[in-house]
């Protein structure tokens, strides 16, 4: 129930909206918006995956293209990362201002239509082109989907949902290096078809996914605080009958409620105090999870294929075999760990995922400089770390996604992901390159070694600043800026000292209530 009264700045709405969602059991209409919204990271698995094995491919006479397999690892991957980055920041600040169904629309919208025009690429210029518009739209998904996921999905089950989600990427790692084995096979398709066709089946698999978001609503938290309360009572309202529907009982009472005070649209200014000012020491968390498990992956992913070509002379044409069951690895990691992220707890899982994934590569590492491995152990270490790591790196997703206010949510997700992604497409390769690329044994021990330090040192900063944001609604975590002035009060309030309190974790029941009732 939503009532509202006059406020000098508008609207002041007293809602138990949120509370309303987050009492929801678990229902086939959550797996709708889990399908609808989730399975674009599979896509970005392909993508990425893909266009790493038709590399050689698109360098041979006869592909079509007048292009170098340094260029399309090269200039195309980094075109694809500059995307990405200023896509997120992009269509992050559109999210936030515009609302979360219309740019997870809109931004799978330009993946759809630069994929497809990948696939009839008929010069370098256009390839480059298209692949920088590709990543452009993948950048925006990542904001518009986190916030979306995270305010839809009930504080019981946010956790493992957006763990499984984030971590479904490597699926379409799996698809992608079993999908270029088939398509470069020229005894299938023409040299110059087979790598289209990969690009178009990617954009065909994006229409799927665009019709089956239409039924995915508005986040009704979005639409609460821009004055669109109506709008969001009948979205909760619709919800709930289906799912009384398909428990055949009443939906228990919702615990509390919250004062808001509408407003149209926050300034960057705003952004930037509440992140980077009220809520310091969540910023330097997320820094350091991103910046940690981009150079983890890095050191491992970069130099994969050349790592088995160099140290065990495993044929080019059979690294992807090695690099599906790495992928599987890092699916499985967010599987089957992501429920003890709602249960066990926040910090102890995330700073547990990381320090023990970096003391594996460490391990590793030793056994690499000592010679003890071989193709196959390699890749069996490997799949350890990374089932840890992927996990881990999941949860990097998961904290900033919900350790801000609503109105900064989109643009805090893209802000750290473009730091990340900007590590680890561009600095991290830049090291790593060199370091793997020498065929000396030590230098590929260093390059681990930089990636396990860099993990455990996030680890150890989760340990510290990782809010036990488990079973909590997401006001509960960081009170809205349109929040009334007394709901800001209580210890979860906006400020490093409140905000952040550990002490407030102690409800791990999170209450949506009122913040004064709960103070």
């Amino acid at each position: 129930m939503t009532t509202a009264a006059q406020a000098g700045t508008g609207r002041t709405v007293t809602t138990d909206i949120p509370a309303r969602l987050d009492r929801l059991p678990w229902s086939r209409w959550h797996w709708t918006i889990v399908i609808g919204l989730g399975t674009v990271w599979i896509l970005d698995g392909l993508e990425v995956t893909v266009v790493g094995n038709i590399a050689s491919r698109l360098s041979e006479p006869g592909s079509g293209l007048p292009i170098t397999s340094g260029e399309v690892t090269g200039l195309a991957a980094a075109l694809y990362v500059a995307g990405a980055c200023s896509g997120a920041l992009f269509w992050g600040r559109l999210t936030d201002k515009w609302g979360r169904k219309r740019l997870f629309m809109i931004t799978l919208a330009v993946y759809l239509g630069a994929t497809a025009l990948t696939a009839i690429a008929f010069d370098t210029w256009w390839f480059f082109l298209f692949r920088f518009l590709t990543g452009f739209g993948i950048g925006g998904e990542y904001a518009a989907i986190n916030s979306a996921i995270d305010e839809l999905i009930p504080k019981e089950y946010r956790g493992r949902v957006d763990l499984m989600i984030n971590g479904s990427f490597w699926l379409g790692a799996v698809g992608g290096s079993l999908l270029s084995i088939v398509a470069l096979d020229t005894d299938i398709f023409a040299a110059n078809v087979g790598w289209r066709l990969t690009f178009a089946l990617g954009a065909v698999l994006a229409l799927v996914i665009l019709l089956v978001r239409r039924h995915v609503p508005e986040s009704p938290r979005w639409l609460l605080i821009h004055g669109r309360d109506d709008e969001a009572e009948r979205i909760v309202s619709s919800i709930e009958r289906k799912v009384e529907q398909e428990i055949g009982e009443p939906l228990p009472r919702p615990d509390g409620e919250i004062t808001i005070h509408q407003r149209r649209s926050v300034s960057f200014l705003e952004i930037g105090r509440t992140v980077f000012s009220d809520y310091r020491r969540r910023a330097v968390l997320g820094f350091s999870l991103f910046i940690g498990q981009a150079f983890l992956y890095n050191a491992i992913t970069f130099g994969f294929g050349a790592i088995l070509t160099t140290f065990f002379d495993v044929p080019s044409g059979n690294t992807g075999y090695y690099f599906a069951v790495i992928a599987l690895g890092n699916f499985f990691g967010p599987l089957l760990l992501g429920k003890l992220f709602d249960t066990v707890g926040r910090r102890v899982m995330i700073s547990g995922t990381y320090v023990l994934s970096g003391l594996l590569l460490f391990g590793t590492a030793w056994l690499f400089d000592q010679g003890s491995l071989s193709a196959s152990t390699l890749t069996a270490c490997w799949c350890a770390v990374l089932f840890f790591a992927s996990a881990g790196a999941s949860s990097a997703y998961l904290t900033v996604s919900e350790v801000f206010p609503m109105e900064t949510r989109a643009m805090s997700i893209a802000f750290f992901y473009a730091i990340g992604t900007a590590a680890g497409g561009i600095s991290g390769p830049l090291l790593f390159a060199d370091l793997t690329g020498t065929g000396k044994v030590g230098d590929t021990v260093l390059a681990f070694q930089i990636g396990a330090t860099l993990m455990c040192l996030a680890g150890l900063a989760a340990a510290i600043l990782a809010v036990r944001a488990e079973r909590r609604s997401l006001e509960d975590i960081a009170t809205p800026l349109t929040a009334a002035a007394d709901e800001k009060a209580g210890p979860t309030g906006r400020g490093e000292g409140r905000g952040d309190s550990t002490s407030a974790s102690g409800s791990g029941s999170g209450s949506t209530g009122s913040r004064t009732a709960t103070a």
